[in-house]
C-alpha cells in the first residue's frame, strides 16, 4: 500500500499537480492516465524516490519492494540466463527455472537462454528486462509502458501474468484495451489533479467531460447573477432608502468564490490530408515477393496482395518475422530478392516508420522540418500543425535533437498531415502516443478516405480497423480477407 499526501511538485514555475490525496490499497492494480505531460513519468519517478516533491510526500511502508521495469537497457552478462539470473538473491539462486518460464513466456526459446542478450533484438531486449523484473517478485510492479515493441503473442501473455498478479500495480500504457483487461482502478492525472475511481477506463472520460460542462454552466450562470447584482449596487448605491440591502448584498459578493474559466488542455488533433485517387486500378500490386537478408533465413516467401483504394489491412505476427521490412518493400526502401511491387502513378504515399524518424534533421526546428514538406505552405498552415502535434507557440522552434522519442514521433506524423496523401503506411504508430492521442489516431484512419496499411500488436486497434490483413505466422506470410475477429475465429494463431 502507497498513500500520497497533499503532494505538489512545478517545474519551472508550472504547476504539474497539487495537493495530490489518495491511496493505493492492498492487490489494487491501477491503471494511470492522462495527457502528455500531464505528469505521469514524474509521479512514478517520486514513488521511486528519483524525485522530491515541492511539498507532500509519498509514504510507503518500510520493507515494501516496487520492481520498475526500466527503460534503460544494460546487460551484463554473457547469456539470456545468466542476465535474469542475476537478479537473484543468495536465498534465491535454486529459483533460476522460474527465471526460465518467464522467460518462455515472452516468447524465448531454450536455445535463446544461451545467447548473448545484446544480440538480441530491441523488442527481446525489452523483453528480458521485465522478465528479470518480474522474476525479483516486487509488492508492486511499476509498468510504463510495457507492450511498447512487444508482439501480440507475448502482449496475451503479459497480460495474463497481470490478471494473475497478487501485488499492487500501476500502470501506464497507451494500449486501452491491455489496461481495461488488466486493472481493477483507474487514477487520471487531469487540470493538475489526481482522481481515483474504481473500474476501469471506459466511461472515465465522458464523466469528466460531464463534469466539467455542468462547471461551465454553473459559472456563466453565477457570473451573469453578480454582474446583475452589481448592477442592483451600482443602481441603489447612493440612496439612503437601500443603504441597508446594498451593503448586504455587497457582503454576499465579497464572499462569493468566483470560479474561473476552465483552461484548454492541449491534446493532439489528427486529420489526414486525403488526395484523390483517380484510378480504379490497385493501387499497389505485390506480385511473389520473396526477401531475406540472408539466403538461410528468409522472411518472405512467394507473398503476393493487392492494395485497393479505401481497403484497411493490418500487418500483424511476431516480432523479428518481417513486418516492417514489408512496408519497406513497398516504398522501395529495399528490393525484394524475387518477385515485384507496382504502385500505381496516381498513389501518394506518406509512411511512417522507424527509419522516418532516425532521418529528421537535428539542427532543425519543429517548424522548419514540417514547413519543410513543402515550401509553397502558408505559414498559417505549418503553425496549425504544429500545435496539432502539441508543438504549439514557442514549442515549434525546439531543436529536432533535443526532442524525446515520442516528440520526434510527432514530428513525423505531422509531416505526413502536411502532404496530400492517398495510401497511409503506418508501422507501430501508437508506440509514444498517450491513450486519449491514440483514440485522436484511430478516429482519424477511419475517416481518412484513402487506404491504409498498418502495422500493429494492438489488438484494439485491428479490431476497430482492419477489414484486410497480411499474416506472418507458422513460417508463412499469406492474407486474410477479412476482419481480425474473424481470423481468430476461422483460423487462429499457430505460433505461441
Amino acid at each position: 500500500m502507497i498513500r500520497a499526501k497533499d503532494l505538489s511538485i512545478s517545474f519551472s514555475g508550472h504547476e504539474i499537480f497539487s495537493e495530490g490525496n489518495f491511496i493505493i490499497n492492498t492487490r489494487e492494480k491501477v491503471g494511470l492516465i492522462g495527457r502528455n505531460g500531464s505528469g505521469k513519468s514524474t509521479f512514478l519517478k517520486l514513488i521511486l524516490k528519483k524525485l522530491e516533491p515541492d511539498s507532500g510526500l509519498v509514504e510507503i511502508p518500510r520493507g515494501y519492494k516496487i520492481g520498475h521495469l526500466e527503460q534503460h537497457i544494460h546487460f551484463t552478462h554473457d547469456t539470456v540466463l545468466e542476465e535474469i539470473c542475476s537478479v537473484l538473491p543468495e536465498d534465491r539462486e535454486h529459483e533460476g527455472w522460474k527465471g526460465e518460464n518467464i522467460l518462455y513466456g515472452l516468447g524465448f526459446t531454450y536455445d535463446d537462454l544461451y545467447k548473448d542478450p545484446k544480440n538480441f533484438s530491441g523488442g527481446f531486449q525489452v523483453k528480458l528486462n521485465l522478465a528479470k523484473l518480474l522474476l525479483v517478485e516486487p509488492n508492486m510492479l511499476l509498468l510504463d509502458e510495457p507492450t511498447n515493441y512487444l508482439d501480440i503473442h507475448s502482449i496475451r501473455w503479459l497480460k495474463e501474468f497481470l490478471q494473475d498478479w497478487q501485488g499492487e500495480l500501476i500502470l501506464v500504457t497507451h494500449d486501452r484495451g491491455f489496461m481495461d483487461d488488466v486493472i481493477s482502478h483507474t487514477l487520471l492525472i487531469h487540470r493538475n489533479a489526481f482522481k481515483k475511481v474504481p473500474g476501469n477506463t471506459k466511461g472515465v472520460r465522458e464523466k469528466i467531460a460531464i463534469e466539467e460542462e455542468i462547471y461551465e454552466k454553473t459559472r456563466v450562470n453565477e457570473d451573469k447573477q453578480r454582474q446583475e447584482t452589481q448592477k442592483w449596487i451600482d443602481r441603489f448605491g447612493s440612496k439612503a432608502s437601500q443603504a441597508s440591502r446594498v451593503q448586504s448584498r455587497v457582503k454576499m459578493l465579497e464572499k462569493q468564490d468566483v470560479k474561473e474559466k476552465l483552461s484548454h488542455v492541449a491534446t493532439l488533433e489528427f486529420s489526414f490530408n486525403h488526395s484523390a485517387y483517380g484510378s480504379k486500378e490497385n493501387m499497389i500490386e505485390a506480385e511473389g515477393l520473396a526477401f531475406g537478408y540472408s539466403e538461410t533465413h528468409p522472411l518472405i516467401q512467394n507473398l503476393s496482395f493487392n492494395i485497393a483504394n479505401g481497403e484497411k489491412i493490418c500487418v500483424i505476427g511476431k516480432n523479428g518475422k518481417g513486418k516492417s521490412t514489408l512496408l519497406r518493400l513497398l516504398t522501395g526502401d529495399l528490393k525484394p530478392n524475387k518477385g515485384s511491387v507496382k504502385i500505381n502513378s496516381k498513389t501518394e504515399i506518406g509512411y511512417f516508420g522507424q527509419m522516418n524518424i532516425d532521418r529528421l534533421d537535428p539542427s532543425r526546428s519543429v517548424y522548419e522540418e514540417l514547413q519543410k514538406v513543402d515550401e509553397r505552405l502558408p505559414v498559417s498552415r505549418v503553425r496549425q500543425v504544429c500545435s496539432n502535434m502539441m508543438f504549439s507557440h514557442d514549442l515549434a522552434n525546439k531543436k529536432i535533437s533535443v526532442l524525446s522519442g515520442g516528440e520526434r514521433s510527432r514530428v513525423t506524423l505531422g509531416k505526413i498531415l502536411l502532404k496530400g496523401v492517398n495510401l497511409l503506411l503506418l508501422d507501430e504508430p501508437t508506440n509514444h502516443l498517450d491513450m486519449e492521442s491514440c483514440d485522436s489516431l484511430m478516429e482519424a484512419i477511419r475517416n481518412f478516405e484513402g487506404a491504409v496499411i498498418m502495422v500493429t500488436h494492438d489488438e484494439y486497434f485491428l479490431r476497430e480497423i482492419a477489414n484486410k490483413l497480411v499474416v506472418f505466422d507458422d513460417n508463412k506470410t499469406f492474407t486474410f480477407e477479412d476482419s481480425y475477429e474473424f481470423f481468430l475465429k476461422r483460423i487462429g494463431w499457430k505460433d505461441h
